[in-house]
């Protein structure tokens, strides 16, 4: 199976500025960001509520406790919240009509319908955005790629690596992290 291609950076702004003109602009990054900065899955996103990034005195939590029914394995697993991410979650927060009282138990990310996402709808939405920005063969999963490529080329250790991702095994943590020519040749400068 083709894995899902990791946007440069230029790409990568391209495509954050065409969501930042789409109706939803705030939903939609907030997604994207999910997947980029915390290596969600999609399903994962989808499943989120707010009182899962948010504690009751309205504050973003340094830590997402995912329950196993919202992971791919049905194991219980902790997402760190990196500075990026909190300012990010803030920021969507923000820009939501929140009732901090009643509006703990509502779904993160919402449709247009005000309906939860499912992790194909939200799957759906990614492609769209991706095929906006002209980005062929990324997907829902470019972003969950491109925080294991990350964390994978600052020499942050395999096991690390693979708790943060939810894996099991480190092999299927390797099948994640992508090289090209630039990472080679940056490579063999250290020698």
């Amino acid at each position: 199976m083709k894995q899902a291609k990791i946007p440069s950076d230029k790409e990568f702004k391209r495509f954050l500025a065409i969501i930042s003109t789409e109706r939803h602009a705030e939903r939609n990054r907030m997604a994207v960001m999910l997947s980029y900065l915390a290596g969600l899955r999609v399903g994962e996103i989808a499943s989120l509520k707010i009182s899962d990034v948010l504690d009751s005195q309205g504050q973003v939590r340094d830590q997402i406790r995912l329950r196993p029914e919202q992971t791919k394995g049905n194991q219980h697993r902790v997402v760190f919240v990196s500075k990026k991410l909190q300012k990010e979650l803030d920021a969507y927060l923000s820009s939501i009509d929140l009732d901090i009282d009643v509006g703990l138990s509502r779904p993160l990310l919402m449709t247009q319908k005000r309906r939860a996402f499912t992790a194909n709808t939200l799957c759906q939405l990614f492609m769209q955005l991706y095929r906006q920005a002209g980005i062929d063969g990324a997907s829902s999963h470019s972003g969950r790629r491109k925080f294991i490529t990350t964390l994978a080329h600052n020499s942050v250790s395999a096991k690390v690596i693979m708790t943060l991702a939810g894996h099991r095994h480190l092999s299927t943590t390797q099948v994640y992290i992508d090289c090209n020519d630039e990472m080679m040749r940056q490579a063999v400068e250290v020698i």
